[in-house]
């Protein structure tokens, strides 16, 4: 899994309160192998009218906006059903970063798994980042995950994450990596259980 230290990019502003996972991913593409390209159909009934127009004022279809990687939300984002593949849609699309005042447990869950930083900040903060970048498109932003601090402009955030995630993140680590990491604590644990308890040590009679 790829590092999360420090983020410039490009921001989208979508404040839009209970963006759940069905809108994010509609189900009829959860047949789709992440290969097929689960990003080109991220909040495709948001981005597209029944006729399969872009939406003129959803954000993504904003050229401002195209190529951000880091998605500025409202509250409750990725809540509803637990596929991880709206995450695949998330990140495939380009994004690296979602900031926003809440998430469903599930879906912040699975992106840490992938990549993806959920950056948590107060709701009147996620609405006046959202204005701002609305007002200055092209101001690039800074996450900062070392110092869990957004920037953008004169304007600094702090966000609030996991520790165990923010520890994944900056490592890259996925969860097998994450209990890799305390091999030397496992491995005396082991050998103090061989000595209480020999009996219990495969191969010991």
């Amino acid at each position: 899994m790829e590092k999360f230290v420090r983020l410039t990019a490009k921001a989208c502003p979508l404040p839009l309160p209970n963006l759940n996972t069905d809108q994010i991913l509609p189900a009829r593409y959860l047949k789709w192998p992440r290969s097929k390209g689960l990003g080109t159909v991220l909040f495709q009934d948001l981005r597209f009218d029944a006729d399969g127009k872009e939406v003129a004022d959803f954000a993504l279809n904003n050229p401002a906006y195209r190529g951000a990687k880091v998605l500025v939300a409202a509250r409750n984002f990725g809540g509803g059903s637990s596929r991880e593949a709206a995450v695949y849609a998330v990140y495939d699309h380009g994004f690296r970063c979602v900031v926003a005042p809440s998430f469903g447990d599930i879906f912040a869950q699975n992106s840490v798994k992938n990549g993806l930083l959920t950056a948590v900040v107060r709701e009147a903060e996620a609405a006046e980042l959202a204005a701002a970048i609305e007002a200055q498109p092209t101001q690039d932003i800074v996450v900062d995950l070392e110092q869990q601090t957004i920037v953008f402009g004169n304007r600094s955030y702090s966000f609030a994450i996991d520790p165990v995630s923010r520890n994944q993140l900056l490592n890259g680590w996925d969860d097998v990596d994450l209990t890799e990491s305390r091999r030397a604590e496992i491995d005396a644990f082991k050998a103090r259980d061989n000595v209480r308890r020999p009996w219990a040590t495969p191969g010991h009679s």
